[in-house]
């Protein structure tokens, strides 16, 4: 067969056995996928061409039974803005998506103690800006005038079979600073600026720190759930000591709600 005639060659889904249209294949390492099985794939997800058959199979597996843990996930607290990490303080769980229909989305739940990092990763990019000389072509300005955009980004760490890494940006828009002749630093977000005074500073800036200090935000409460999550475990795991019990006089060991096992009276420790 030539090569048009195995690029027109009707290719059927490795997982689902549907029929895959002309640029509908998404390529496995043994096999083929349709585009609505690559739908249901992880959106943190990113090595499926190495993945085979098998592989993607039990990953759908997982998302599937996921939708379950969506159904009983209960939002008591949202950070960010398009992309929200969405906690369940009360289940430990955490979920990042930037859709409003979750159950549609089906993201993924992890628990904090799958946290192993997190950080805050600040892009810049400087562009030097030109103006046009005498003779039409463009020239650096004396001294050079740059313009800075910044993108901000969150980077957790985790434990899961199928990813290590989210990665998402907190900004929709670039956060733009330009360097003036004045060297007044001025920022434009759309089109409105402001100017950032005296000395290239962008912390200086309202925009630049509301993102900084939503991806320092998330972090830190990240961290602090994720440690808090692992003393609880540290704690439950140690072993349990025998103690008088100060309602009924008898030796015992407190249950986990810490009462004692012959009175059922509760011991404040």
């Amino acid at each position: 067969m030539g090569l048009f005639g195995k690029l027109f060659e009707k290719k059927e889904c490795s997982v689902c056995g549907g029929e895959i249209g002309l640029l509908g294949n998404r390529k496995l390492e043994d096999g083929n996928l349709c585009k609505e099985c690559a739908k249901k794939l992880s959106p943190w997800f990113d090595d499926r061409r190495h993945s085979t058959v098998e592989q993607i199979e039990k990953q759908l597996e997982y998302r599937e039974a996921n939708r379950a843990k969506v159904e009983e996930f209960c939002v008591t607290r949202t950070l960010g803005e398009d992309m929200k990490v969405l906690i369940d303080e009360d289940a430990g769980l955490f979920m990042v998506t930037d859709s409003s229909r979750l159950a549609e989305a089906n993201p993924d739940v992890l628990s904090f103690a799958d946290v192993t990092g997190c950080m805050l990763d600040i892009d810049e990019d400087r562009t030097e800006l030109m103006r046009e000389g005498n003779d039409g072509e463009e020239i650096s300005y004396n001294p050079p005038r740059y313009e800075y955009d910044y993108d901000f980004y969150v980077v957790i760490n985790v434990r899961n079979p199928y990813f290590d890494e989210i990665r998402f940006r907190l900004n929709s828009s670039d956060v733009t600073v330009e360097e003036r002749n004045d060297h007044n630093p001025t920022l434009r977000i759309g089109g409105s600026s402001l100017s950032l005074g005296a000395g290239f500073d962008p912390t200086q800036d309202m925009e630049y720190l509301k993102y900084k200090n939503m991806g320092e935000e998330i972090i830190e409460v990240l961290k602090n759930v994720r440690q808090q999550t692992r003393d609880e475990k540290v704690a439950a795991n140690a072993p349990k000591v025998p103690i008088t019990c100060p309602n009924c006089g008898a030796m015992t060991v407190l249950n986990e709600n810490n009462c004692c096992e012959y009175c059922g009276g509760y011991v404040e420790r």
